[in-house]
C-alpha cells in the first residue's frame, strides 16, 4: 500500500502499437510521484505476450528520456521490457539535481525498481524482485554502478563513459577542473537548479579556486565508490580515451573493485569520449544487448565480447574522412601498469614561472567544444589543440627510439618540485615528438594536473600522468613537459617560481598481452582481378576504341569560351532536360555573369565546362579545345565551387603551396605571388587560417582557383556568406583579374552585384539561353527612361510631355521626370521633343535594374 501511494502516478498511457509484426513494441507514458518528485517516464515492452527481463535505461547530464527512446525501442523489439526515465530537473521531470544524491536520484531508482515488479510484462526473479539491468552513459552511467551498490535486485549493469569517484574527477589531485565544472553548472540550468548544498559548494570552490575537504566530502557521498564494496553485479564498463572529464582511470578503479568483489567485468575503451572522437555507438550497444542476454535471459552461448578491448584509430578512411576504426583485445584486463618499460629522459633543472592571475593559460583539451562540428572530426583523427608558453613550463626529452612503441596505459615519472610558495600546481602531459621536432602530439588531449604541498623545501613526487593508447614510431622522441598552467583547471592566482628537475627515467605500460586484430582484406581485393580480366577481354571481343576528341580549332585559339548546342539530358530519361541548345562565346577580358533561377541548368553547364560531365550533344571549347574529362586544355581553367576546404592550422601560404604541390606541377609555374597580389589578403597570409574572417577565407578559396594564373577563372556563388564590405573586396578581386585579358565566369544570385561586376550576361531559363550580351545592353533595353533635369520641372510642363507623341506616361521625380515610352517611342524622339519644349535636360538614360530586367526576361520562373 505504501509504495502504491508513493508512485501514485498523474498523466494518461499513451500509444501503443501492436500488430502482428513480431518487431512491434508497445510505448506508454506516464508521470511518476516519487518522494516529492515527479518523473517523466516512457515503457516500451515488446508487443507480444509473456514476461519478460527489465532494463532501467538513463540519460546523461542535461538530456531527458527523450535521448534513449531508439535504444529502449531496439531493446524492446530484443525482448526486454524496458523503462526510461527523466532524471530530477530534467525534461518534464521535477526537483532539484543532486548529482546522483543516494537519497534522491538513487532511491528513484529503487522506486522505479518497485513499478516494474508489479507489471505483468516484467519477468521476475522472487516477489517484488524483477530480473532487471542498469545501462546508461555519462551521468546515466554513474546511476547504474551507484544503484547496483544500493539495491540487490539488479542483476546485471553497462555503465559508459562515467565516473567511479566524481571528487576525483572535478578536483584531480587537488587542483579545480574548473571549465568541466562549468559546463556542469550551466548545462543543468544554472546553479539555483542544483539542491542548495551542492551549490553552495560549488560557488565556494569556484571563487577560491581551491578544493576544499568538505566539497571532496561531499561529491564523494554521490559516487560509485562510496558503496564500491557492494557492486556485485556482472558490468560491463565501456569508457572514452578521449574524455578530459572522467578518464580511463575512473573506469580502471571501478573494474578492479567489482572484479575484487567476484563479480564478472569486461573493459571496453572507445574512441571517443566526452571530448569528441567516434562513439562506437552501434558497437556499443550491441555489445550491451548481448551483455543482458548473456546475463538477464541467462543465455550462455552469447558472446559478450572479450574481458578487454580497445579501439584503435589506423589511418583515414578516404571516401568521407572519418578515422578507421580496429579492435584490440586481450583475455583479462591487464590494468594501467602492465609490463612498464624504463625510457631515459635528458635535461636539466628548470625555473617554470607561474604568472599572475594564471594568465595566460597553456590549452589541452577545450571541454564542452571538442564533442562537435569539426573539432569532433579533428578529435578522432588523433589530432588537436595544444600549447604551452615559454618560461611557463619544463621538457625533458627521450632520444629518438630505436623501434616502436605502443603505450597501453599510464606512464609515470619522478620529478623534484621546489616552489617559491608553500603550494605548486603543475600540469604533466607526455608529447610524442616527430623526428623532426616539428608539430609535439598531445595524445588523446589529456594532461594530469597536481598539487603539491610544502614545496618551498623541495619535494620528490611520482606523477602519475594520463592514462592514453597511443603508438609512437621509430626515430619519434617522448617528451615530459610539466606546466605552470591550464586553460581547463584552476590554478594560483598569485605569482609564483617553480624549479623542476628529473629523478626518474619515464616508466611506460606496454601491455603485450593486447593485439590487434588483422584487418579483413576488403572485397574488392578478390573480385577486381576478375572484374578486370573480363571487362578487358569484352574491350577485345568488341574491338571497341575510344572516340577521339576533335582536333583543336586554330581560328579559336585565342578565344575562352565557345559553347554550341550544348543539350544534357537527365538521368534516365529520353526528353527531359537539363540543359538544352545552349550557344555563347565569351572573349577575353570579359567577367561574365551566368544567371538564371534555380534549376536554369547553371551548374550543370558549369560542370560540363569543367569537365566533370559529358554533354550529351553539342561541345564545348576553351581555347579551340574541345573539353573531355582530363583534357589538358584544363589546365587554363581554374575553378572556384562551393568554397575550399583549408587546414586550419596551416598559414595562408602554406595551404595553398601545399595545394599546389599535389597538383604534381612546378613551383615555378604556379604563380604564387601573382595571385595573391590579386586576392589581397596582405599580412594575412602569414597567419593560421583557422584566425581568417569569412571574407578572407573566401579570398583565400579563390587565391588558389588562381593558382598558374588559368587564363580562363569559373566562379560559382563566390560572395556567398559574405557581407556587404567583403563583398565588394570579392567584387574588385574579380575585376583585378579580368584587367590584364584573362577571363571570368561567375554565377550569382546577387544580381545588384552581377550589374556592378560583369561586363557581359548570359540568361538561362529551364536550360535554355534566353539572353546573351553586355550588360548595359540588357539593362537599357526596358521601356522606362530617367530624364534628369537641372531644376524641378513644373506640373503644367509635365502634362506636355505626358501628351508627346510616343510617350504612355509622365511623372515629376525628386531629379527629373520618369517617361515610360509608348509602343513605337524611341529615345532619340523623346529628346528632341523635350528640347523643342525648351526642358533643362541634364541627362537621360534607362530607369531599370539588372533585377527589372532578369524578371523580364524570364517571366514568372523566377
Amino acid at each position: 500500500m505504501a509504495a502504491a501511494l508513493v508512485l501514485a502516478g498523474a498523466g494518461t498511457w499513451t500509444a501503443a502499437v501492436a500488430s502482428d509484426d513480431p518487431r512491434a513494441v508497445r510505448r506508454s507514458d506516464r508521470v511518476l510521484a516519487v518522494d516529492g518528485a515527479r518523473l517523466d517516464t516512457s515503457y516500451v515492452t515488446p508487443a507480444g505476450a509473456g514476461r519478460h527481463p527489465a532494463v532501467l535505461l538513463a540519460h546523461g547530464f542535461g538530456g531527458s528520456k527523450d535521448d534513449m527512446r531508439r535504444q529502449a525501442e531496439d531493446l524492446a523489439r530484443s525482448g526486454y521490457a524496458v523503462l526510461t526515465w527523466s532524471a530530477r530537473g530534467f525534461g518534464r521531470s521535477t526537483g532539484k539535481i543532486g548529482l546522483n544524491d543516494p537519497e534522491a536520484e538513487v532511491a528513484d531508482v529503487s522506486r522505479l525498481l518497485d513499478w516494474l515488479a508489479e507489471r505483468p510484462e516484467v519477468r521476475l526473479d522472487r516477489a517484488g524482485d524483477p530480473r532487471v539491468g542498469v545501462a546508461g552513459g555519462s551521468y546515466g552511467g554513474a546511476v547504474a554502478l551507484l544503484a547496483a551498490g544500493h539495491d540487490r535486485r539488479i542483476d546485471a549493469i553497462a555503465p559508459a563513459i562515467t565516473y567511479w569517484n566524481l571528487a576525483d574527477a572535478l578536483l584531480p589531485h587537488g587542483v579545480f577542473k574548473k571549465l568541466w565544472a562549468g559546463v556542469f553548472v550551466n548545462t543543468g540550468g544554472g546553479c539555483a537548479r542544483f539542491q542548495p548544498e551542492l551549490c553552495r559548494m560549488y560557488e565556494r570552490v569556484a571563487a577560491s579556486g581551491t578544493p576544499d575537504p568538505a566539497a571532496r566530502a561531499l561529491l564523494t557521498r554521490r559516487s560509485p565508490s562510496a558503496v564500491g564494496d557492494r557492486v556485485k553485479v556482472p558490468t560491463l564498463l565501456v569508457q572514452g580515451q578521449r574524455d578530459s572529464l572522467f578518464p580511463l582511470d575512473q573506469a580502471d578503479a571501478a573494474a578492479r573493485t567489482i572484479r575484487a568483489n567476484g563479480a564478472p567485468v569486461a573493459v571496453d575503451w572507445i574512441a571517443g569520449g566526452h571530448d569528441g572522437g567516434d562513439m562506437e555507438t552501434a558497437r556499443t550497444e550491441a555489445r550491451t544487448r548481448a551483455w543482458f542476454d548473456r546475463y538477464l535471459k541467462g543465455d550462455k552461448a552469447t558472446d559478450t565480447g572479450p574481458p578487454f578491448r580497445i579501439t584503435r584509430t589506423g589511418g583515414v578512411d578516404s571516401t568521407d574522412g572519418t578515422a578507421r576504426l580496429r579492435g584490440a583485445s586481450a583475455d583479462g584486463y591487464p590494468g594501467l601498469r602492465d609490463h612498464p618499460r624504463a625510457i631515459a629522459l635528458t635535461g636539466p633543472a628548470q625555473r617554470v614561472t607561474n604568472p599572475a592571475g594564471a594568465t595566460p593559460p597553456g590549452v589541452s583539451a577545450l571541454p564542452g567544444l571538442g564533442a562537435s562540428g569539426g573539432l569532433a572530426r579533428l578529435s578522432a583523427l588523433g589530432v588537436g589543440l595544444s600549447m604551452d608558453f615559454p618560461g611557463q613550463y619544463a621538457r625533458f626529452d627521450s632520444a629518438p627510439l630505436t623501434r616502436d612503441l605502443r603505450i597501453t596505459g599510464t606512464p609515470t615519472a619522478t620529478v623534484r618540485i621546489t616552489s617559491s610558495r608553500d603550494d605548486a600546481v603543475l600540469f604533466g602531459k607526455v608529447y610524442d615528438v616527430g623526428p623532426d621536432g616539428g608539430g609535439p602530439v598531445l595524445p588523446a588531449q589529456l594532461v594530469t594536473p597536481f598539487r603539491v604541498t610544502g614545496a618551498k623545501a623541495g619535494k620528490d613526487v611520482t606523477v602519475t600522468l594520463p592514462a592514453i593508447d597511443h603508438e609512437v614510431r621509430k626515430g619519434h622522441r617522448l617528451r615530459l613537459v610539466l606546466a605552470s598552467t591550464d586553460l581547463a583547471y584552476a590554478s594560483p592566482a598569485a605569482p609564483a617560481t617553480y624549479t623542476v628537475a628529473l629523478k626518474s627515467d619515464l616508466s611506460v605500460p606496454t601491455a603485450p598481452e593486447v593485439t590487434t586484430a588483422a584487418a579483413p582484406l576488403p572485397a574488392w581485393v578478390w573480385w577486381l582481378p576478375a572484374a578486370g580480366a573480363a571487362a578487358a577481354l569484352a574491350l577485345l571481343l568488341t574491338a571497341r576504341r575510344r572516340t577521339a576528341a576533335p582536333a583543336p580549332d586554330p581560328d579559336l585559339a585565342e578565344v575562352p569560351l565557345v559553347i554550341e548546342g550544348l543539350s544534357k539530358r537527365y538521368a534516365k530519361s529520353t526528353d527531359r532536360y537539363a540543359v538544352r541548345d545552349l550557344s555563347f562565346r565569351v572573349d577575353k577580358g570579359q567577367v561574365l555573369g551566368l544567371l538564371g533561377p534555380n534549376g536554369a541548368g547553371k551548374t550543370t553547364t558549369l560542370r560540363m565546362l569543367m569537365g566533370l560531365i559529358r554533354p550529351d550533344d553539342g561541345e564545348i571549347r576553351v581555347f579551340g579545345h574541345v573539353i573531355r574529362p582530363g583534357a589538358s586544355v584544363l589546365s587554363r581553367v581554374g575553378a572556384f565551387v562551393e568554397g575550399a576546404g583549408f587546414l586550419p592550422h596551416l598559414s595562408g601560404r602554406e595551404n595553398l603551396e601545399l595545394y599546389w604541390r599535389a597538383t604534381g606541377r612546378p613551383p615555378e609555374d604556379a604563380h604564387l605571388d601573382e595571385a595573391l597580389e590579386i586576392a589581397g589578403l596582405g599580412d594575412a597570409l602569414a597567419r593560421a587560417v583557422r584566425t581568417y574572417s569569412q571574407g578572407m577565407r573566401q579570398r583565400l578559396a579563390i587565391a588558389q582557383a588562381m593558382l598558374g594564373l588559368p587564363d580562363l577563372l569559373i566562379l560559382d556563388e563566390p560572395t556567398n556568406g559574405l557581407d556587404p564590405p567583403q563583398i565588394r573586396e570579392m567584387r574588385e578581386v574579380m575585376i583585378r583579374y579580368a584587367a590584364d585579358g584573362r577571363t571570368v565566369i561567375v554565377s550569382s544570385h546577387l544580381l545588384a552585384e552581377v550589374e556592378q561586376t560583369c561586363t557581359h550576361l548570359v540568361v538561362m531559363d529551364r536550360g535554355r539561353l534566353v539572353r546573351a550580351g553586355e550588360v548595359r545592353d540588357i539593362v537599357g533595353s526596358g521601356d522606362t527612361l530617367l530624364v534628369g533635369t537641372a531644376r524641378p520641372v513644373e506640373e503644367p510642363l509635365v502634362e506636355k510631355v505626358a501628351a508627346l507623341p510616343g510617350v504612355a506616361s509622365a511623372a515629376r521625380t525628386d531629379d527629373g521626370l520618369l517617361v515610360r515610352l509608348a509602343p513605337g517611342g524611341t529615345a532619340e524622339r523623346l529628346v528632341a521633343e523635350l528640347v523643342r519644349l525648351e526642358l533643362p535636360v541634364a541627362s537621360i538614360g534607362p530607369h531599370r535594374r539588372l533585377e527589372d530586367a532578369f524578371l523580364t526576361l524570364i517571366g514568372g520562373s523566377a
